[in-house]
C-alpha cells in the first residue's frame, strides 16, 4: 500500500492528566501515516486522486489545540477517527503522538502512543 507521510506536526495543546497540563498546556508532536492507492494520483496529477496533506494538518491541528483530554491515547484515537471520517480514500492510518515535555523526572526525548486503525469496509 502506498503511504503518505506527515512527520513532527507541531502544536501546543492542553492534554494530560494532571491538573497543571491542563492549565499550562505543553508541546505535541503528532506523526500520521496515511496508507492509501496513490497510482491514479501519480498518474494523472490531480489532487481529487489523492488525500490534501495541508487539510489533514488542519484536522489534526483543531483536535490537538482544540480539545483536552486525560489521555494521549485518547488524543490518538481521535485524530485518526475523524480522518477515517473525512478521507474515504485512506484505508489504514497511523498516528504517533509524542509528549516531550511530560510530567516526569528524569532525562527523555518524549513519551509516546503510536495507534493504527483500518478502515471498517
Amino acid at each position: 500500500m502506498d503511504r503518505i507521510i506527515m512527520k513532527n506536526l507541531n502544536f501546543y495543546g492542553y492534554h494530560g492528566a494532571m491538573s497543571e497540563e491542563n492549565i499550562l498546556g505543553q508541546k505535541f508532536f503528532v506523526d500520521i501515516d496515511l496508507y492509501l492507492d496513490l497510482e491514479k494520483a501519480g498518474n494523472t496529477d490531480c489532487v481529487t486522486n489523492t488525500v490534501h496533506y495541508g487539510e489533514v494538518f488542519d484536522i489534526a491541528k483543531q483536535i490537538v489545540e482544540n480539545k483536552r483530554y486525560n489521555l494521549i491515547e485518547t488524543l490518538a484515537e481521535n485524530i485518526a477517527k475523524e480522518i477515517l471520517n473525512q478521507f474515504l480514500l485512506v484505508k489504514e492510518i497511523h498516528v504517533t503522538v509524542k509528549k516531550p515535555g511530560a510530567p516526569v523526572k528524569g532525562i527523555f526525548d518524549y513519551f509516546g502512543v503510536e495507534i493504527r486503525r483500518k478502515r471498517n469496509e
